[in-house]
């Protein structure tokens, strides 16, 4: 009697402990959801990388531009230095210097 009661107690705690086994693990339709939003978060996270790394493309190209755009009024600025300066000086340079050679002949 007594082993059989040792048995019954054993049988018990047993009984007991897989109950707090199973009360310990997730169900089946937990762990879907569960694993859904881990891919929903996820796929978030790389649509802002996305967004993100677009707007430094974007950024990026906007720069070059202003780039280009400061390279060629910087050009045109010389052009204009040339025409309005340079030149005029160099045709008065010339002229005198035909005067003196025409003077001088």
């Amino acid at each position: 009697m007594r082993r059989l009661e040792d048995v019954r107690q054993d049988l018990r705690e047993d009984l007991r402990e897989l109950g707090t086994r199973l009360d310990s693990k997730v169900s089946m339709e937990r762990y879907q959801l569960e694993q859904l939003a881990r891919e929903e978060a996820l796929r978030q996270v790389a649509e802002r990388v996305t967004t993100i790394e677009e707007a430094r493309e974007q950024e990026h190209e906007r720069k070059r531009q202003e780039d280009q755009r400061a390279i060629d009024r910087r050009a045109a600025d010389r052009r204009l230095l040339f025409s309005a300066l340079i030149a005029p000086v160099l045709l008065l340079l010339l002229t005198v210097y035909i005067q003196a050679r025409g003077a001088g002949a």
